[in-house]
């Protein structure tokens, strides 16, 4: 190979490894496996060592993990969080300790199994925990350490009180944690996490610890990072004192004298796969002894006395037998394959997700063929690719209409998936419910999605308009419901009924129709008879509508579920009219736009006193915009309002305005 031709392959190396860690380190969201990111790695650790006159600083072999974001405080690590380098051959571990043993002849390891989450410092003075940060890029990580102390297995006081000590570990979620999180967010209608990995990081940097209560993290410290006042003399002994102190280690690693017996400890490690609640994507080994560790020191990146092995992905050969179709809780037909049985990752897998139609016209699937299955995050199987197909196949196509309900089924443009238009389908009647009584919609407190899925499994849910006839009796029966409780929902319940008509559009779950569009509706039409008898094109002519949107709510209201629907919440008491607006309200005539976070209330909030006051809410700055309300971390919407000369109000002037203290 040329200077010119390695020059052109590193660059483009160079270009994907950024792409690909700014999707995995920044935005929690992968593109390709770690295996297929690591051999790319390797590939260009290859070309530079061959070419060590094209490294440069800002490749990214000489980089540790992505930089520290801007939401968090920036914590500059006083012992650098390294990297480690990968092995992914037995013969690159036994050269690994050939150069050990050149400096230090007489050497112990420790091998235990590397966890796949995200690393964290954990510091505590006196004993107490006081800080917690991210890696980051090893020397800047983020200041993380409201949402760490809601991880259960982080004890905030030390059994000891030792007077400062730094340990590292790594945040990761369990299996069962990660499939119940992703059942949570196809329920509320959000993209899925791709892996348990993504998962941990995206909860530990979520703004609000309270959503990262709820996700259930967990720790594995696996390093002392430094201490005062006390002496240790090796990894080992301090896993055991860590532990004393309450820490939570590894709940397995040895202590190794030869390379065989880390060797046959590595393959152990690697059986264990899939059969762990947890996701590994290795082993590490590391040298005992710190004195010797201080010996051997680090490169630029990575400490020469540790060394990482990676396991390749687990591929196994198996035969699609048939494809059978699936309805989701949001109403989607996924299709899933069903295969002859295969031992993956420690356990059988005979059924894997085929996503959607285009996902198998993409691989070629068909019944009969042969197929290569791996386990997307030790977890998750998945079609690699396909090896051959039957002559006689027939290409595979979605049903009409929905196995669950027998009704017509909906493929929008633009989009992969296929839908069940019902709103009474019993395959997705939970999300529904979630929905309807969701904030935003009809806004009944108290009646969550533990709640719901209660009453629906005790089959005494089939339609929202089922939760008006509940009575005290059936709700008290409910786990963790008591009378007080029971009574506390039927109130809120009847309190529902009077909500504004909007709500009611907004609680339907109408396709492509948000809370604003829902206010547009009901603000047009006023009564639900007058939106039942509206043609597709007097809902076009509504001011922020388009073709789409009028179609979706047209189709939607012809549907003799929906018509249903309406008519058993009518029956109910639910209110369908419109609120009459004052002419001439304080906003009446005046065009809001708000950006940025206020200091007290929600968006919709402020939404909602604007339009109470005869205001419209935009989403867009325009010329017609006759306010903006920003507050913090205002964007685009800011600079465009100054740029066209539109006053801009605090939270503080928009609320003195409401209040008649200020003139509109």
């Amino acid at each position: 190979m040329t200077l010119q031709e390695a020059e052109k392959q590193i660059a483009q190396l160079r270009e994907q490894l950024a792409y690909y860690g700014q999707k995995y380190y920044v935005e929690d969201a992968p593109e390709i496996e770690d295996y297929e990111y690591d051999q790319l790695y390797r590939k260009l650790e290859e070309l530079e060592a061959q070419f060590p006159q094209l490294v440069s600083s800002d490749s990214p072999t000489q980089k540790v993990g992505g930089p520290a974001l801007n939401t968090f405080a920036p914590v500059e690590h006083t012992v650098p969080m390294e990297s480690l380098h990968d092995s992914f051959s037995e013969e690159e571990l036994r050269d690994f300790d050939r150069r050990v043993r050149e400096a230090c002849p007489q050497v112990q390891y420790v091998v235990e199994p590397k966890f796949d989450g995200l690393s964290v410092a954990l510091e505590y003075r006196d004993g107490v925990l006081v800080r917690g940060s991210t890696r980051g890029d090893g020397l800047v990580g983020e200041d993380v350490t409201a949402n760490i102390r809601t991880i259960r297995t982080v004890p905030k006081k030390l059994t000891q009180p030792v007077p400062f000590l730094e340990v590292r570990g790594e945040v990761y979620m369990s299996h069962d944690s990660f499939l119940s999180l992703c059942a949570r967010q196809e329920l509320q209608e959000e993209k899925p996490f791709k892996n348990p990995r993504n998962a941990a990081a995206g909860s530990l940097r979520q703004k609000d610890p309270r959503v990262t209560a709820t996700r259930e993290l967990d720790i594995f410290v696996f390093n002392l990072q430094q201490v005062e006042g006390k002496s240790l003399s090796g990894h080992a002994q301090s896993l055991q004192w860590m532990q004393e102190l309450g820490l939570t280690v590894p709940p397995f690693y040895k202590v190794c004298d030869t390379i065989e017996e880390v060797l046959e400890e590595v393959r152990r490690i690697g059986e264990l796969r899939g059969s762990l609640p947890y996701s590994i994507d290795g082993a590490v080994v590391k040298v005992d002894q710190f004195s010797q560790r201080a010996q051997l020191g680090s490169t630029a990146k990575f400490p020469k006395w540790a060394e990482a092995f990676k396991y390749p992905p687990e591929e196994k050969e198996t035969t699609l037998i048939s494809i059978e179709i699936n309805v989701g809780r949001t109403g989607v037909l996924t299709p899933t394959g069903v295969f002859e049985p295969v031992q993956l990752a420690g356990t059988t897998v005979s059924r894997a997700t085929l996503h959607n139609e285009d996902f198998i016209a993409e691989k070629g699937l068909c019944p009969g063929a042969r197929v290569v299955l791996r386990k997307a995050g030790e977890i998750i199987p998945e079609v690699v690719k396909v090896l051959s197909c039957p002559e006689d196949s027939t290409p595979f196509q979605m049903p009409e209409t929905c196995p669950s309900c027998g009704q017509p089924v909906t493929r929008e443009e633009g989009e992969a998936a296929v839908r069940c238009t019902n709103p009474e389908c019993p395959a997705q009647l939970l999300r529904h419910l979630i929905h309807f009584a969701s904030r935003d919609a009809m806004d009944i407190d108290g009646l969550g999605p533990a709640i719901l899925e209660q009453l629906v499994s005790a089959g005494l849910l089939r339609t929202p308009a089922d939760l008006y006839s509940l009575t005290q009796e059936q709700l008290a029966g409910l786990e963790r419901m008591g009378e007080k409780s029971a009574q506390n929902l039927l109130d809120a319940l009847e309190a529902s009924k009077k909500n504004d008509f909007s709500r009611l559009i907004f609680a339907l779950g109408i396709p492509h129709i948000g809370a604003k569009a829902a206010k547009l509706l009901a603000a047009r039409f006023r009564t639900m008879d007058a939106l039942l008898e509206a043609t597709e094109e007097e809902i076009a002519s509504i001011d922020g509508f388009g073709q789409i949107m009028a179609q979706a709510v047209a189709e939607f209201l012809q549907l003799p579920g929906s018509r249903h629907l309406i008519q058993a919440l009518r029956e109910a008491g639910v209110n369908m009219e419109a609120a009459q607006i004052p002419t001439g309200s304080l906003f009446s005539g005046r065009t809001f736009v708000l950006t940025g976070t206020l200091p007290t209330m929600t968006r919709s909030q402020a939404s909602a006193l604007i339009e109470s006051l005869g205001g419209k809410v935009s989403g867009s700055v325009s010329k017609k915009t006759s306010y903006v309300v920003a507050g913090e971390e205002a964007g685009s919407k800011l600079a465009k309002a100054e740029k066209l000369g539109i006053p801009v109000l605090s939270e503080a002037e928009l609320l003195a305005m409401a209040e008649g203290k200020r003139t509109p």
